[in-house]
This record gives structure tokens, C-alpha cells and sequence, in this order.
């Protein structure tokens, strides 16, 4: 079985955990904590980074959440999300790009830095203003969100797609971490509140952070 290396508020491995369970593809969750920097993990990446996964028994290891993606995509038919014509793919994966760069340099990274880094391993305060500066960047990527909901039924187009999966997993630890104020985002939170309802994302809400509790909503679909 597969192997994935994971943090429970990683936002990358719950965008592969989403595509794993929605092309029901069997894997084991390894706890790995980056932080911690363990020669072995580095030894696997590099980079220090989640997700990886291995298949010991075939002698395989995937690196990068959006390689580990591609891989799947090309190995299981089943519930493509990387599908369409050229010009839809190429604006899924513009998506995908989007929130797995932007949205997490702007929102997720600033606080899982602040607000779980800081407190785990440095026992430091969180900066109130790097905090504030995240959640005004929630909004604006809200906005952004309700703009492409308003033209399309999902982010990339009339179906499901790697885009979906991808918001949603930065979208979910941003909520864990108290950044997300959903006032005013009809579109956008009508969109999350049925995403938090499918099969492939209820066990990632329903895991917890040592030490770290989220909001009392956030598991509860009609939040």
C-alpha cells in the first residue's frame, strides 16, 4: 500500500488526500513533522517538504503535491481532475498554481507560521499584525473566488476539478486557523459548504492538531 508522508494541517497533502479518496486509491498516513528536520525524511526529500509518497514494495517515491497529482491522473481513470479540452486543463492547472502559490504565501503559510509554528515549536506569540495582514489577504482572495463562482459553477468550470481540491485544502487550514471571515462571500461559502459535505474531505475536517482546536463551525457544513 501506498505510503503518505503527511502533517495534519499541510495543505498540500490534504489537495493529494482529496484526489486519493475521491479516485479511491488505498494509502497509510505517516506522520511527519518537517519542522522536526528528520535525516531520514530529508534523506526522501530534499526539500524537507510534504507530501511524499512511497510504494516500498515497487520501489517507488513521488515528491511534490502536484507531481503526485500528475501521477495519479495518469495511472487511475476513475474521477479525472485534470480533464476537459487544452484550454481547460491549462486553466485548471493555472488554478492550481494560484492557490497553491498565491493564496498559501498570502494566507495559509503566514498562518500556520504564526499560529501553529509559533506556538509549537518556538512557544512564541503570534504576530498580531502578520495575522491581520493574512486575513486581509482572505478577503481579497474570497473575492477572487466569488468572481470565478459567478461565471462558473465550479472554479475551473461546469465540473469538478484539481482546482477544487486544491482551494478547498488551502481554504480548510486557513478555517482551522481562525483566518477565514465569511461574511459577504455568498458564492464562495455556498461552494465551501458543499464541498465540506463530499465523501473525500469529511475525514480530513475531522482530524485535529495537537494543542491547536479550530473553530466550533468548522466541521459543520451549514456553518
Amino acid at each position: 500500500m501506498w505510503q503518505l508522508y503527511h502533517f495534519t494541517l499541510c495543505p498540500f497533502t490534504r489537495k493529494v488526500r482529496a484526489l486519493l479518496n475521491e479516485k479511491d486509491v488505498g494509502y497509510e498516513l505517516v506522520p511527519e513533522e518537517p519542522w522536526a528536520r528528520r535525516d531520514e525524511f530529508f534523506d526522501m526529500n530534499p526539500a524537507g517538504q510534504t507530501p511524499v509518497m512511497a510504494d516500498p514494495t515497487r520501489n517507488i517515491l513521488l515528491i511534490d503535491s502536484m507531481a503526485i497529482a500528475e501521477y495519479f491522473e495518469e495511472t487511475v481513470d476513475k474521477a479525472q481532475m485534470i480533464n476537459g479540452t487544452a484550454a481547460n486543463r491549462a486553466e485548471i492547472r493555472r488554478l492550481v498554481t494560484w492557490f497553491d502559490a498565491h493564496f498559501y504565501r498570502d494566507v495559509t503559510g503566514p498562518l500556520l507560521q504564526e499560529r501553529m509554528i509559533k506556538r509549537l515549536v518556538h512557544r512564541a506569540s503570534p504576530d498580531a499584525s502578520r495575522l491581520r495582514e493574512a486575513m486581509k489577504s482572505a478577503i481579497g482572495h474570497l473575492d477572487y473566488i466569488d468572481f470565478l463562482l459567478d461565471h462558473r459553477k465550479w472554479m475551473a468550470g461546469a465540473t469538478i476539478s484539481l482546482a477544487d481540491l486544491a482551494a478547498a485544502a488551502q481554504i480548510s487550514v486557513a478555517d482551522y486557523l481562525g483566518g477565514i471571515d465569511w461574511s459577504g462571500h455568498t458564492h464562495a461559502k455556498a461552494w465551501y459548504s458543499a464541498f465540506k459535505s463530499r465523501r473525500s474531505f469529511r475525514p480530513l475536517l475531522a482530524e485535529r492538531m495537537r494543542g491547536i482546536e479550530p473553530p466550533s463551525y468548522y466541521e459543520n457544513p451549514d456553518f
